[in-house]
């Protein structure tokens, strides 16, 4: 069915004018008479009177044309849902409590009222992520490729911010009472980091931390989510793990979970967002500045080999 003619036959009906219809079309009246001819053909009724002061509807006109009104406001809002600078910015994220989501509601929050969509794609391989910005399903997602080579020749990897490591323990283990931590003093201690996913950009910034500073990853068991991993912390007094410093936590008042910055240096888990080559969504420009002038990591800052340079 022509939604052009729908459009002209649901206008005429308001203004009661085909002429004032072809006015606002930039066409002609005899233009928007052959659009509503068609459509009574195609329907096989009258939709209009033709009366002295113009057109009336008929009783077929009226039935018809709350729904054909819906459809004309459905076709303007999946033309609205596609164009650019029209549909929301879609970015994906990693989790709605991840660094990335912290920061992208900071940014909205400074600008209310931008249109932004926040999603998850729940892929662990950054490529996927990548060929989704490639295929325009995102306008942008906060991953890694750590092999460049990896990545579509229609997306661009850039530095988002650096996200700082913090230890997660329990009021029962031995590192519990200290105010901060240097990367050695974590040697020997357990570090439970569950379902640690193959490929994913954050088992080869593991393997590489391991290596660096000699430590006790335990990525053993599926992850049965955050409640459950904070219980065991809570019980324990060997069990450890890590997170980001931005990353929103909750857990009951009881656990008495601490969080302990690690320092001397600095253990950055680097954040990478993903944009499009060519034709970006026009509000992504704003979301970069926004990451450029976030603050550097103070002190002396370890990165994995294969991060971005910072801007």
């Amino acid at each position: 069915m022509d939604t052009e003619g729908l459009r002209s036959f649901v206008r005429a009906a308001e203004l009661g004018q085909l002429r004032h219809v072809a006015v606002e079309s930039g066409v002609t009246q005899q233009a928007v008479s052959k659009r509503v001819a068609a459509l009574e053909r195609e329907l096989g009724v009258r939709l209009f009177t033709r009366t002295a002061r113009g057109v009336e509807l008929t009783l077929d006109g009226q039935a018809f044309l709350p729904h054909a009104r819906g459809i004309v406001t459905g076709a303007d809002r999946a033309v609205t849902a596609v164009r650019p600078g029209s549909r929301a910015l879609r970015i994906d994220v990693l989790g709605l409590r991840s660094a990335q989501a912290v920061v992208l509601h900071d940014y909205w929050r400074s600008r209310p009222g931008t249109n932004l969509d926040v999603v998850t794609l729940r892929v662990d391989d950054p490529r996927l992520a990548a060929a989704a910005v490639e295929a325009g399903d995102v306008d942008a997602s906060f991953r890694s490729v750590t092999d460049p080579t990896g990545l579509p020749p229609g997306v661009r990897m850039i530095h988002a911010f650096d996200s700082p490591l913090e230890l997660l323990v329990g009021p029962r283990h031995p590192l519990a009472a200290a105010r901060e931590l240097t990367p050695e003093r974590l040697r020997g201690h357990r570090i439970w980091v569950p379902g640690i996913a193959p490929r994913s950009e954050w088992a080869e910034f593991y393997d590489q931390l391991t290596t660096a500073f000699d430590l006790r990853i335990d990525a053993a068991g599926p992850n049965f989510g955050n409640e459950v991993l904070q219980d065991t912390l809570a019980d324990s007094d060997a069990v450890a793990t890590l997170v980001g410093a931005r990353d929103r936590y909750t857990w009951p008042t009881s656990h008495d979970l601490r969080r302990i910055p690690i320092v001397g240096p600095t253990l950055a888990y680097p954040l990478s967002l993903l944009p499009p080559g060519t034709n970006p969504h026009p509000g992504l420009r704003a979301v970069v500045d926004h990451l450029g002038g976030l603050p550097a990591l103070p002190g002396p800052v370890w990165r994995p080999s294969w991060a971005p340079a910072p801007r």
